[in-house]
């Protein structure tokens, strides 16, 4: 069977070239027509001479994420549901977004195939987890995102790991994308624009500490009290909010590094102004800055807060010198919004709501 190449390292591609008896350095070649120029045909690898191009084709594949469907937003963003199959695993579909604003675009993309944290407010739950993705499959994502709007790219790049599944309950395949993605010799993205989000796994906060390359983090908090968030979040039962924020402040951050924490409010049921004060206690002693997102709509049993509550709530926050700033998801209209990333599901839900 071929070898994938797409997801592979340099070091790991340097141990392929040698399998083929090459020189060490024809590796580095792929790394960059791969990463760098993306290149995702050996025959148009120019920098490699032309027998190796065509021994490649014999024993080697790249095998990018296949768009099965596109939706285009009113705002231009593009949510992608692509079709995955890699090496024999179980066919999956995953989600990605491409997000274009005036002077960077940024790319949501997905680490695994539904989700296994059951957050009660995302529709992603509703999937449960179909199987991890490859690093392959998730760096693929991005990579297929910039090729198909090549044409329109803005200086900047953000890649956020906020699509479907908890990247850090499938590590090593996200962190081995993330290293692709941020090496310079390779897709190029500086650490500072590459976010990855978590529901909260302690032990992979603490591992991911211990990086030397790492992405911000972002974590998802959405309560100010156990109670609540076992009630919404369940992975709370198993790192409650005393064992998370004791992770977070023990968390290694640069001279001007902060965690960002993510808080989705639900209207009516977290939102009140007690909330916003619990919030400011609870995050005491961390560098931080709070994103306040407002719940999306879809099929759930929750709704949006009020434009009041969402102020008042940011104001007691940046009041106790919290930062906080209100994030609209865009792309709302196609289900590419955070929270509304479900595959077929969502397709399903559209395809009924925009049926005359």
């Amino acid at each position: 069977m071929p070898v994938e190449l797409l997801g592979k390292s340099a070091v790991e591609l340097r141990e392929f070239v040698a399998s083929l008896e090459e020189r060490a350095y024809r590796a580095t070649q792929i790394y960059h027509a791969l990463y760098a120029e993306r290149r995702f045909e050996f025959a148009a690898m120019s920098n490699l001479p032309e027998a190796l191009r065509a021994r490649l084709a014999e024993s080697a594949r790249i095998t990018l994420p296949r768009i099965a469907r596109q939706f285009t937003s009113a705002d231009g963003s593009i949510r992608y549901l692509f079709a995955l199959e890699n090496d024999g695993a179980r066919p999956a579909q995953v989600e990605a977004v491409f997000m274009p604003f005036e002077s960077r675009q940024t790319i949501c993309i997905s680490t695994q195939a539904g989700c296994a944290v059951d957050c009660h407010f995302c529709l992603t739950a509703q999937l449960g987890l179909i199987r991890n993705l490859t690093a392959g499959e998730i760096v693929g994502q991005a990579l297929v995102a910039l090729a198909e709007n090549s044409a329109r790219l803005a200086p900047q790049t953000n890649v956020v790991l906020m699509g479907q599944g908890e990247p850090l309950l499938n590590y090593e395949p996200t962190l081995a994308a993330v290293r692709i993605l941020l090496d310079a010799k390779g897709v190029g993205i500086a650490p500072r624009h590459v976010t990855l989000s978590t529901s909260g796994i302690v032990p992979g906060i603490d591992r991911l500490g211990g990086e030397t390359v790492r992405p911000k983090l972002a974590i998802s908090l959405n309560a100010s009290t156990d109670e609540q968030r076992n009630a919404i979040m369940p992975i709370n039962r198993k790192y409650p909010l005393a064992a998370l924020l004791d992770a977070c402040r023990r968390y290694p951050l640069g001279p001007r590094e902060h965690l960002t924490f993510e808080y989705v409010l639900l209207g009516g049921v977290n939102d009140a102004p007690d909330d916003a004060r619990r919030v400011v206690r609870l995050l005491d002693r961390i560098r931080v800055k709070v994103n306040l997102i407002p719940w999306n709509p879809g099929t759930l049993p929750y709704r949006p807060p009020t434009p009041e509550r969402i102020e008042e709530f940011r104001r007691i926050l940046n009041e106790k010198k919290v930062p906080a700033f209100v994030r609209y998801s865009r792309g709302q209209d196609v289900f590419a919004a955070c929270g509304q990333l479900a595959s077929i599901d969502s397709l399903n839900s559209l395809a009924s709501s925009s049926a005359p």
